[in-house]
């Protein structure tokens, strides 16, 4: 518990308190005469209100308003890359912790340490930029737009405005958030008020937006080029990516969420390197900018599956899974989600956990690739949140007892006890999560579920990269029975059981087509992509591997329908576009199987809905 007391001598209410941090928030705001909505506004932007118990982000930010002090960051080291561009702001940017001491007389171990401190020395900041800026100390939110933006330290006029818009539409919109303290905090909703773009305009600032790029117009997105080239002698030594002409020629049906696990330079580093990968679109941690590197109807190769990589578009996100407080920033979240939107209106892409998956929810294509399948996104990407800002909430559709539910636990309060953040078997520091562990009985000493992909001779472990007893928020599963405060669900073909109190629900009703394997078969195959019968392919053109997986869906159990889809499969395996072709034929279902999707010939099972 921190008590702050400023150079007046008037105390701050300890954090540690009821609302106590809703009132540091009012107190600063009163002190420095800046509206008490934008400074929660900008504080949510930066933070969504979590001080992340003293440790930096990415960026070296620390505590709720996201005051900087990289020289410090670095000494904790703590990876850090100063991506802003900060040059609009005196003195060093990097340190704007010690420009909110200056100005609060606060020390600067404070200022980072104590989240009512970093609050005023965030006001501070606000109030003296508005001042430079030759603007009065006003009650009204709109005349603080250009202070806004002028806080973000972005050096261009299209990053600083993509901030300040991020900032107004929060204080338009209202929010209310319990946060990693345990704090519930509440911006009351202003829908009136106005963004007055015209005060960020300034003489000298580039815009930065570059041509090529497929992103909407609202949104800072610049290209950088995957490099489509052979660089051997043979016509198979080609990267990173193959032509297309998608939608025209394909559909895109998913979008695939990563995280880089490297830094933005490794990353962009990485897809500039004709021998590497290729995908679609990076978003960088410090400030949401987006880098394009292939177009949309191109085919990358990111997802590790065939199928799903000639269906999909993919978007990594600067940061590590295991690391989120550094990385997964509000400004990529919003950044992130806006880009979604665009694509999923332009592509008709269903905005569900179905179509809009991680990269942790893409199967192994053969039974051989199902071990070595990524992880990222990871437990710690907020789901709910995420799909709160593409503007489709989860939320109940069936009445209690539904057969089937969404999965949807609160993110702060939801805590699994998960391990290997930074050695193996070490126990991961305590943070929310979207992913919840799934037990072979209703009980949390019961041994987690198998899963026999990823371990044919043992059962799954709690590490952060095991996805073997895991469901994630959004995904939705029959419900196969309940026991008092859990709910099992089918899952990899066996019941999984998962808490579920009744005062505090983690499912949510819901209603879906199910499919169950048909009348007098046993069990079913489970497929790792929707490729047509070898059988269909024409003479010339090589059947690829069998895509059975190790699972089967045994007679009695039904799974959640994403999709009816007819198969494919891309034939390009050369440097030479005029030998590409699509193969077309056999009827599939896509279901959620486990925490990965899995698919099942239309034959082989029937459909019925579930309410």
């Amino acid at each position: 518990m921190f008590l702050l007391v400023g150079p007046a001598g008037a105390a701050a209410p300890a954090v540690g308190m009821p609302g106590a941090l809703q009132e540091a928030f009012t107190a600063a705001a009163q002190r420095y005469h800046v509206p008490t909505d934008v400074l929660l506004a900008v504080s949510y932007i930066e933070s969504r209100w979590d001080a992340h118990a003293g440790r930096p982000s990415v960026s070296g930010g620390y505590g709720p308003m996201h005051l900087t002090d990289l020289r410090t960051a670095l000494a904790q080291s703590r990876p850090v890359a100063d991506g802003r561009d900060d040059t609009a702001r005196t003195p060093d940017p990097s340190r704007t912790a010690a420009l909110a001491a200056s100005l609060t007389g606060l020390p600067e171990d404070r200022i980072r340490l104590d989240p009512a401190a970093n609050i005023t020395g965030g006001a501070a900041l606000l109030a003296s930029d508005q001042e430079t800026l030759g603007q009065p100390l006003t009650t009204d939110p709109a005349d603080w737009y250009g202070a806004v933006a002028r806080y973000s330290g972005s050096g261009t006029q299209a990053a600083a405005a993509d901030f300040a818009d991020e900032v107004f539409d929060v204080i338009r919109s209202g929010e209310v958030r319990t946060t990693d303290s345990g704090q519930r905090v509440a911006l009351a909703a202003l829908p009136a008020v106005a963004s007055p773009t015209a005060q960020v305009r300034a003489p000298g600032l580039p815009t930065g937006h570059s041509g090529h790029t497929e992103c909407p117009s609202s949104l800072r997105c610049t290209w950088i080029p995957a490099p489509y080239e052979q660089y051997g002698p043979e016509p198979t030594d080609y990267g990173n990516h193959d032509l297309a002409e998608r939608p025209k020629d394909s559909s895109i049906d998913y979008i695939v969420i990563h995280s880089t696990e490297s830094t933005w330079d490794a990353a962009i580093g990485l897809v500039k390197e004709p021998t590497y990968l290729g995908w679609h679109y990076t978003v960088r941690s410090s400030d949401g900018a987006v880098a394009q590197h292939l177009a949309t109807k191109d085919v990358g190769w990111h997802a590790g599956n065939w199928y799903i990589n000639a269906k999909a578009i993919g978007i990594e996100h600067e940061g590590f899974l295991a690391d989120p407080d550094a990385w997964f920033t509000e400004a990529m979240y919003r950044s992130s989600a806006r880009l979604v939107r665009y694509l999923a209106h332009r592509f008709r892409i269903p905005m569900d956990r179905q179509h809009i998956i991680g990269h942790d929810n893409v199967p192994g294509l053969t039974a051989d690739t199902v071990a070595g399948m990524h992880t990222d996104p990871g437990p710690y990407w907020d789901w709910a949140h995420y799909f709160r800002l593409l503007g489709v909430p989860f939320h109940a559709a069936a009445g209690s007892g539904a057969g089937v539910v969404t999965i949807d636990p609160s993110y702060s309060r939801n805590g699994p006890a998960l391990t290997g953040c930074v050695s193996r078997d070490e126990p991961c520091t305590a943070h929310g999560s979207s992913a919840m562990l799934l037990h072979t009985a209703p009980s949390e000493s019961a041994p987690l579920v198998k899963d026999a992909g990823l371990h044919p001779d043992g059962r799954s472990t709690s590490d952060v990269n095991d996805t073997g007893a895991r469901v994630s928020a959004g995904q939705q599963y029959v419900v196969a029975g309940r026991r008092g405060g859990w709910t099992a669900i089918w899952y990899l073909g066996r019941k999984a059981w998962l808490r579920d109190p009744r005062r505090r629900r983690v499912t949510l009703p819901a209603r879906a087509m199910v499919a169950t394997p048909r009348r007098g078969q046993a069990s079913i195959p489970v497929y790792g992509g929707a490729f047509p019968k070898a059988s269909i392919f024409p003479t010339g053109i090589p059947v690829p591997a069998d895509t059975t997986l190790q699972y089967r869906l045994p007679a009695g159990q039904s799974y959640v329908v994403g999709d009816k889809v007819t198969g494919e499969y891309y034939h390009s395996t050369m440097y030479n576009t005029a030998q590409q072709t699509w193969i077309r034929g056999t009827t599939y279902y896509e279901i959620q199987f486990g925490q990965r999707l899995g698919f099942v010939r239309a034959s082989d099972v029937t459909l019925h809905r579930l309410r």
